[in-house]
């Protein structure tokens, strides 16, 4: 019977060498580029067979943290951690929780970024915003539309900061909307600053003034967090 099985607490063979890995490269100050040792190298070195040593650099690979090249065998990479997070990222797999606290992350990203956007925007930028706003007051939906001009309107904030990472983590959030969807009945609820609001503040105002009015934008998310 499956219950009379004990559970066993100790790590694997791999994840040992997992560990022992990470700390050689750490220790041994790799960088991009470089080439690790063969696999035959690294399974004498730590005393375990090939197949061992293979199931750990397969972990590797798949964090980003080494790829394979011809002719040149295992090197270190450059991880694409955000890439590594979107494989897990669904809503369908994440319970409320979890999906709170995305949505939560999201907040503290929108509210710390009134800096890059006044350092980086241009006329260009508040021009598609512009339009996004313009298209949002021509229409009384308040279903997919809304929540699909809220994604341009936000997305495009991002897009403005020139953080390409930041970017990409954003693009990871987009499918916690479907969460907060649920929790509003399908209407995305909006404080007393609007997109409008917020626009005409990146033409005239301050970073202070953008922080106080995005603070105003979220604040009925702020105050359901509250409860």
């Amino acid at each position: 019977m499956v219950t009379k099985l004990t559970p066993i607490h100790k790590k694997s063979m791999a994840e040992h060498v997992e560990f022992s890995l990470q700390k050689y490269l750490r220790e041994n100050d790799f960088k991009v580029g470089d080439a690790l040792p063969t696999e035959l190298e690294l399974a004498n070195r730590l005393g375990v067979s090939r197949n061992v040593v293979r199931e750990a650099l397969s972990k590797f690979k798949m964090m980003g943290i080494i790829e394979s090249k011809k002719k040149v065998g295992m090197v270190v990479s450059n991880p694409d951690f955000v890439g590594t997070i979107e494989k897990l990222l669904h809503p369908t797999i994440m319970d409320d929780s979890t999906l709170q606290d995305l949505f939560e992350l999201r907040l503290v990203l929108e509210m710390g970024i009134a800096e890059l956007l006044f350092a980086r925007i241009t006329g260009p930028d508040i021009k598609e915003l512009e339009e996004i706003v313009e298209k949002e007051e021509k229409t009384t939906e308040k279903g997919p539309f809304r929540i699909k001009n809220e994604i341009a309107f936000h997305g495009k904030l991002y897009d403005i900061t020139g953080n390409t990472t930041l970017r990409k983590f954003q693009l990871l959030l987009l499918p916690v909307f479907e969460y907060v969807i649920k929790l509003e009945g399908d209407q995305l609820i909006s404080g007393e600053v609007n997109h409008k609001g917020l626009v005409q503040i990146l033409k005239k105002g301050t970073i202070e003034d953008f922080k106080k009015g995005m603070v105003s934008h979220l604040q009925p998310h702020f105050d359901r967090i509250k409860k």
